[in-house]
């Protein structure tokens, strides 16, 4: 019998044999691929808490290497600043939670224990949202647990030349030496409006054109400071 290449029951069989083909290979592609998908977003993390010990610029090929020079361990501590888990190897703990799972709530919060020249410092992630989609960033503390010693902020979809700028080295370069407090702790680093900048101490001068932004910055500074502050004033008493 002749198939009847114009019928509705061929045109019905074959899109869904062509779906089922389609849907099998995505599925073995994206399952082929889940490794290397995987191991790039470990080495883009990596490479941005670099960053903020001023370690930018990192060659894919040399962030592993980079990472163990620096990188001593990294912890997991509570919001009333107790370590909960200590890694006994590089990547086990603190590295291991998501960015987007680090909430007061949640009760761990990732620190990144890192050696420069010497000196111990300690890296912070933090997480929020900007005018258009989720920013994030990453600061890294001096051992006493309150001057900055560095800064690195990324974005998903902020406006390009505007809010997009909070990833520019000549953005993120103006928090170091900032405290993350005042002395007497009634206010914590932030980012004010362009050209408003009274307290250098703890202020950031905003990008022109980009309040919303840096106030999704300035947001995510506040709330990130205050979680991981217990944690830091532990740092500061010893």
């Amino acid at each position: 019998m002749k198939l009847n290449t114009n019928s509705n029951v061929y045109t019905v069989v074959y899109a869904a044999i062509v779906v089922v083909i389609v849907a099998f290979l995505l599925a073995f592609v994206s399952t082929a691929l889940k490794s290397k998908s995987d191991a790039n977003v470990e080495n883009d993390t990596k490479k941005q808490i670099l960053a903020s010990l001023g370690q930018r610029n990192v060659a894919d090929a040399d962030v592993q290497a980079t990472w163990d020079k620096y990188i001593v361990a990294d912890l997991v501590v509570d919001t009333t600043g107790n370590i909960v888990k200590e890694g006994k190897e590089k990547d086990q703990d603190g590295f291991r939670i998501n960015r987007k799972d680090i909430k007061p709530e949640n009760n761990a919060l990732p620190v990144f224990v890192a050696s420069v020249d010497g000196q111990t410092k300690y890296v912070l992630p933090l997480i929020g949202k900007g005018l258009w989609g989720p920013i994030w960033g990453y600061i890294a503390v001096d051992a006493d647990g309150q001057t900055v010693f560095g800064a690195y902020f990324d974005h998903e979809s902020e406006t390009a030349g505007l809010g997009a700028e909070i990833k520019a080295t000549y953005f993120q370069d103006q928090f170091k030496g900032k405290k993350l407090e005042t002395a007497d702790g009634s206010a914590t680093l932030t980012v004010v409006k362009n050209g408003k900048v009274d307290k250098p101490e703890i202020q950031a001068d905003g990008i022109s054109g980009a309040t919303l932004t840096g106030n999704g910055v300035a947001a995510m500074l506040s709330e990130g400071i205050s979680m991981y502050q217990p944690y830091l004033h532990k740092l500061n008493q010893q």
